[in-house]
């Protein structure tokens, strides 16, 4: 679900439109914690798409989580 693009950040596979995958990787992800209401997008909470660790890029999502490397 996961790779390490060229700037050694952990990018998601699953692009924008992989609202299962994302919802999958969160339920495994010891880090996750909810954004604020505002910038929910998902409609499962728990997802990496709602996840206040998530930056979006132009085309997926990058996780500045602690320790997110070893996620």
């Amino acid at each position: 679900m996961w790779l390490f693009n060229s700037r050694g950040e952990k990018e998601f596979k699953g692009g924008k439109e992989d609202w299962k995958g994302a919802v999958q990787a969160a339920e495994k992800c010891s880090q996750f914690k909810e954004d604020v209401e505002d910038e929910l997008v998902a409609d499962e909470l728990v997802s990496c798409y709602n996840c206040r660790y998530r930056r979006w890029t132009n085309t997926s999502l990058i996780c500045l989580a602690k320790d997110s490397r070893q996620i």
